[in-house]
């Protein structure tokens, strides 16, 4: 592609808005230092923000230095922070405890603002008291499993007997049981109809 001012080969493109109108302009490399456009395509975001605006003729404002990021680095492993953001991934468990500051925001937005587990309870620990002991928690058990035997026999004898109403009744009342730590979780045992 050619210069649009002269005839060398065109080196420096330049795309900018007017009026909302795209104007493309192709020029070689001394033709855009006429125009005052940059040659340097690997300048900083900041020489380019200065330079344009000491040519509006502008005051810059400087911002009030920030605190210096220090290297933030886990004495393990030796990762760093840097690495974990170009990454994704902590180098050994110390990371989590080294990092944790950075990672807490992080997570709490992964898991919209949750930082408390949340999840099901499995059914086994349903029923039985946080506070109880081993012993209670096995008194319980095994008052429930002999309750249960007890009311699949007096099912079966209903059966056997066909005594049908009752055998219904046993069988809800068998169902109850089997299910007894979720329902003490739902809702107290009261009296049913």
């Amino acid at each position: 592609m050619k210069c649009d001012h002269c005839e060398k080969d065109a080196t420096v493109h330049e795309l900018s808005v007017h009026n909302g109108v795209k104007i493309e302009r192709h020029l070689c490399e001394q033709c855009a230092e006429q125009f005052g456009v940059s040659v340097h395509p690997q300048q900083q975001i900041t020489d380019l923000i200065k330079h344009y605006v000491m040519k509006q003729g502008l005051t810059p404002v400087v911002p009030p230095m920030a605190q210096p990021m220090r290297a933030n680095q886990c004495p393990t492993c030796k990762t760093t922070y840097q690495e974990f953001k170009q990454h994704g991934l902590l180098g050994c468990a110390d990371c989590y405890r080294n990092f944790e500051g950075q990672l807490t925001p992080l997570v709490e937005r992964a898991h919209d603002g949750g930082v408390a587990h949340v999840g099901k309870t499995p059914k086994r620990a349903a029923g039985a008291p946080v506070e109880a002991d081993d012993s209670a928690v096995k008194a319980l058990r095994e008052h429930r499993m002999e309750r249960i035997r007890v009311l699949r026999h007096e099912l079966e004898q209903a059966v056997r007997d066909e005594r049908y109403e009752a055998a219904a009744r046993l069988r809800d009342q068998l169902r109850q049981a089997e299910n007894e730590p979720e329902q003490a979780k739902k809702a107290p045992e009261g009296g049913d109809a």
